[in-house]
């Protein structure tokens, strides 16, 4: 869940009656769903800071949800999405999957079966929410970082000793060691293992 937002399971579908029936299905379990007539509707109403997932029919007029898990794509949004198609739409049902859809469920959906999928597609979503603002959170305190903090920082990453360092800087090993306990401090990082852990995968551009 992102902040105070409740998570929602956009359901996106031209038949009504699918519509209401998984919106009162979500309702049973305590969850709020969202419905739409139209891939179009959906797209003009998103927002992807909501948190949530997407239960998204393959075959519509107008708008396919092939077609519209494209602009979400396009577009950037990491919304996960659960594909419902009818016996015809299975390939169009798998060629989403290929592009990143979370599940695909035939219609007529057994209730137990979508309600494990859409919980499986909050948490993805949840989790995906977390790691975000964690990274934005860290990129905040890398940005308060003096300049030397920061080289001392790119050498500890870089497999540096403290000596190594210290030659390079042109700096006593004392005051590097003096810059490494105070990034470590200002990143709320108790030891360079930690912060070896949290920063490689940053440094290696992963």
């Amino acid at each position: 869940m992102s902040g105070t937002l409740e998570q929602t399971i956009f359901v996106v579908d031209d038949d009504a009656a699918v519509c209401d029936s998984i919106k009162e299905l979500v309702d049973t379990v305590g969850l709020r769903a969202e419905c739409y007539s139209s891939a179009r509707a959906f797209l003009d109403a998103f927002q992807p800071q909501r948190p949530g997932c997407l239960v998204l029919d393959v075959r519509m007029a107008q708008m396919s949800g092939l077609l519209l898990q494209e602009r979400l794509v396009q577009s950037g949004a990491s919304i996960p999405i659960i594909v419902l198609s009818g016996h015809g739409d299975v390939p169009m049902a798998v060629q989403a999957m290929r592009r990143g859809a979370v599940d695909f469920i035939q219609k007529p959906y057994q209730e137990q079966v979508l309600l494990d999928s859409i919980n499986t597609a909050l948490a993805m979503d949840a989790a995906a929410r977390r790691a975000a603002s964690a990274t934005d959170d860290l990129e905040q305190l890398l940005a308060a970082l003096t300049e030397r903090e920061r080289e001392v920082l790119e050498r500890i990453l870089s497999g540096s000793t403290s000596k190594e360092t210290a030659r390079e800087l042109g700096v006593s090993p004392r005051t590097v060691e003096a810059h490494r306990q105070n990034l470590l401090h200002k990143l709320g990082i108790s030891n360079t293992k930690e912060l070896m852990l949290r920063l490689a995968p940053r440094a290696r551009g992963t």
